[in-house]
C-alpha cells in the first residue's frame, strides 16, 4: 500500500455527533479530542510523516461566545493531558496560526509542548488553531513585501518556492491526501496554497466515529487515484514501470 508522507484533515462533525445523542455541542468535541489519539496512533503505526488538523479556524471566532469559550478550555486540557504521551512517543507537535487572540495561558502551554518536543522524528503533528487559508497567504506577501522594501528581495525573486517558504508548514512536504469528515464537501479555507495538488476525501462519517477502519478506506481510496501534476496517465505508467524494471 502507498502511504501518503502527508495527511491533512478537517475534523468535521463533532457537534451534529453531540446532538444525535441529544448532548450538549462541547460533547462532540470531547469525543473529537478522543478520536484525535486514534488517528495519531494509526499514523504512528504506519510512519506517515506528517499529520496536519484543522482544530479552530480563524472564522470559528463567529461561532457563541460560550462555545468558543469551551473550545479554549478543551484545547488547553487536551495539551496537558497528552503532550507526556506525545513526546514520549516521539511526536514532534507544533500549532500553526495566529496565538494573540488565545488566553495567555493557553499560549504558554502552546510554548512549553512546541518546546518539549521540537526534536522528536517520529511524527509531525500539527494543529491549525486561529488558522485560515488567506491569513497564511498574507502573511507571507507581507514578509516579501517588506524584503523588497528594505531592498533584500528583488520583486522578480519572488518565485512559488519564495512564497511558499514564507508560509506555514514550510518545513514539510506539501500534503498528499486531504480528508474531511462530517459530509461537507469544501475546504473551508484551509492550506489554500499546499493543497494545490492534494488528493481529496469526503467522507458522511462524523469526526467521533472517524476510527480506524474509516481512516483505511480513506488510504484504500487514495491507492486507488494516479497522482499526474499536469502529466498524462500514460506518462506516469512508463515512469513507474522503468522505475520497476532499474530496481529488479
Amino acid at each position: 500500500m502507498q502511504i501518503p508522507n502527508h495527511l491533512a484533515i478537517i475534523m468535521d462533525g463533532n457537534g451534529r455527533w453531540a446532538k444525535k445523542r441529544q448532548l450538549p455541542r462541547i460533547a462532540g468535541h470531547r469525543a473529537g479530542v478522543e478520536n484525535v489519539r486514534v488517528i495519531v496512533k494509526r499514523c504512528a503505526e504506519l510512519e506517515i510523516e506528517a499529520l496536519t488538523l484543522f482544530a479552530f479556524s480563524s472564522e470559528n471566532w463567529r461561532r457563541p461566545g460560550k462555545e468558543v469559550s469551551l473550545l479554549m478550555d478543551l484545547f488547553s486540557v487536551a495539551l496537558e493531558q497528552e503532550i507526556d504521551r506525545l513526546h514520549g512517543n516521539g511526536v514532534r507537535l507544533q500549532v500553526i496560526g495566529d496565538p494573540a487572540a488565545f488566553p495567555s495561558k493557553l499560549q504558554d502551554k502552546i510554548f512549553k509542548a512546541e518546546t518539549l518536543t521540537e526534536n522528536n522524528d517520529a511524527l509531525t503533528l500539527t494543529i491549525a488553531a486561529n488558522y485560515g487559508g488567506r491569513w497564511d497567504l498574507v502573511r507571507a506577501f507581507q514578509k516579501l513585501a517588506q524584503n523588497i522594501k528594505d531592498g533584500s528581495l528583488e520583486p522578480e525573486a519572488i518565485t512559488e518556492e519564495a512564497v511558499s517558504e514564507q508560509l506555514c508548514l514550510s518545513q514539510l512536504p506539501e500534503p498528499d491526501l486531504f480528508i474531511r469528515s462530517g459530509g461537507e464537501q469544501r475546504i473551508s479555507n484551509y492550506l489554500l496554497w499546499q493543497l494545490a495538488y492534494t488528493e481529496l476525501y469526503f467522507t458522511d462519517c462524523l469526526w467521533p466515529d472517524f476510527d480506524v477502519e474509516a481512516f483505511d478506506q480513506a488510504l484504500a481510496s487514495y491507492n486507488r487515484r494516479q497522482r499526474r501534476f499536469g502529466k498524462t496517465g500514460e506518462q506516469i505508467e512508463q515512469e513507474n514501470a522503468y522505475g520497476e524494471s532499474s530496481q529488479a
